[in-house]
């Protein structure tokens, strides 16, 4: 009889643990390819010109081309796009963990509030010269990162007991 109880308990502890390690993973179910294909929009975005004739790897990198106008903001949203919109939407896609799914969320956030203000940067200026506007490539990669924020919120909301 003892036998058998003390294999009982063992099997309950296996189950909570097994409960436990699952409820702190998350299923972005059919949303991991929606995610999948903005998270590839912004690597297409990056090729794309984003102010003039400078592209989005050039202001990410610092090389933007002579006699180009490009301010700070785009400059942070270059940063913001590759490593909370790829590195971190990547990284959310392989773990699955709650903790990844909110560091996404927050960071997209940021990333898409700092796109928003990129754009409206590159149409306005400091004085009356005029300076490049918002190319494609930085509005694709603004719309990628609102649809990820989006994604990412929505999986970080259904977290049960929330």
């Amino acid at each position: 009889m003892s036998g058998e109880s003390e294999d009982l308990s063992r099997l309950r502890d296996e189950i909570d643990q097994v409960g436990k390690s699952a409820a702190k993973r998350v299923d972005p179910g059919a949303g991991a390819l929606l995610i999948a294909v903005a998270v590839f929009a912004l690597l297409v975005a990056e090729l794309l010109p984003w102010a003039g004739e400078a592209r989005g790897w050039h202001i990410l990198l610092g090389q933007i081309p002579d006699g180009v106008r490009v301010g700070a903001l785009p400059r942070l949203f270059a940063f913001a796009a590759v490593v909370a919109g790829v590195l971190l939407s990547a990284l959310g896609l392989l773990l699955r963990q709650w903790v990844v799914v909110w560091f996404c969320a927050l960071g997209c956030f940021a990333g898409s509030v700092i796109g928003v203000l990129s754009i409206w940067m590159q149409q306005t200026t400091t004085s009356h010269a005029p300076g490049p506007g918002p190319g494609p490539g930085l509005i694709v990669a603004v719309l990628a990162m609102l649809v990820l924020l989006v994604r990412w919120l929505k999986l970080a909301a259904s977290r049960p007991g929330l």
